[in-house]
């Protein structure tokens, strides 16, 4: 009887995995967008490490630089 429920257990866990593999990802061809709007938007590398390869550096505060001391 152990060895019934084994294989009940075994093809259920089958028949889900591949419904969730047959269910994830993105339906139809991979492409770059080219619009204006997606040229604002983040790369890859930008998005794993923000701050690192941005267009201007950080400028320190007015305030902090100019407090007396």
């Amino acid at each position: 009887m152990l060895i019934a429920s084994q294989i009940l257990v075994r093809t259920l866990v089958l028949a889900a995995s591949a419904a969730a593999l047959a269910g994830c990802g993105q339906r139809g061809p991979l492409y770059l967008p080219s619009s204006p709007a997606a040229a604002q938007r983040a790369t890859l590398p930008q998005t794993l490490t923000p701050g690192v390869g941005t267009a201007s550096p950080a400028q320190p505060p007015a305030a902090a630089a100019s407090a007396p001391r």
